[in-house]
């Protein structure tokens, strides 16, 4: 375990994917006294396969969703990029846009998804996950600190360059940082079910709260814990 950072941004493409995978470590570093604050690509509108729903309307559920969830583990800044959802792209726009909220919360450790393919699991490997993941490492580096990078749309704007010094990065299969999160794993539970449209029926059909706690166990056995204690891994990235 390292000392909590002071400020924090977690990157993903939905909302769902912080409370599915990071939830636990958000507790648990508001709970420690940091800033956390949240940057996501997309507002998930293509995650209901009910057409009668309009991707409008979609949107601003899943948005007021992430809002609530954000809330419960004491995080109040969530900043919406408006991507595509479903056809994210690590393109410059995407870059661009991270690298204004970075230049924005100036955070000591920016957390994001993995950017490889994992091949024993389709969903971890969502394309706008590695897209967004990929495009928020090169938002890191080297377009957040670099004044030269986007210079009309950032510094002329007034977002000064700001360096990250780490990265936490999820969904790794050897993860070199451990975050014990057995006794804010409730509370991931309850943000992660303030997703109504997108957990409700899995959680009527099978038992969530076993499913994450399976993997929050298998994870605290990768990091040598004691049995019965849950985590969540990351592999850390000097970015300094």
């Amino acid at each position: 375990m390292i000392d909590p950072p002071e400020r924090v941004l977690v990157v993903v493409a939905h909302p769902d994917d912080i409370d599915f995978g990071k939830a636990g470590t958000v507790a648990q570093l508001t709970a420690a006294g940091s800033y956390v604050a949240y940057c996501l690509a997309t507002s998930g509108e293509a995650g209901e396969d009910d057409m009668t729903i309009s991707s409008e309307e979609l949107a601003a559920t899943r948005e007021q969703e992430q809002t609530t969830a954000a809330s419960v583990l004491g995080v109040t800044s969530l900043h919406w990029l408006h991507h595509p959802d479903g056809m994210v792209e690590n393109n410059l726009a995407l870059r661009r846009d991270i690298s204004r909220v970075i230049r924005i919360e100036k955070p000591d450790v920016v957390i994001s998804q993995s950017p490889f393919r994992n091949l024993e699991s389709t969903y971890g490997s969502h394309p706008d996950h590695m897209e967004t993941a990929e495009a928020t490492i090169r938002a890191v580096y080297p377009d957040s600190r670099n004044p030269r990078s986007f210079t009309t749309e950032l510094l002329d704007q007034g977002f000064e360059p700001h360096t990250v010094p780490a990265m936490w990065i999820g969904g790794q299969d050897q993860p070199d940082l451990f975050v014990d999160i057995t006794d804010a794993f409730e509370k991931k539970m309850q943000a992660l079910r303030s997703h109504v449209s997108q957990v409700a029926k899995r959680d009527a059909d099978f038992d969530l709260g076993k499913l994450m706690r399976e993997w929050g166990e298998r994870t605290a056995e990768k990091g040598e814990m004691d049995a019965g204690r849950l985590a969540e891994g990351y592999r850390v990235l000097n970015t300094a």
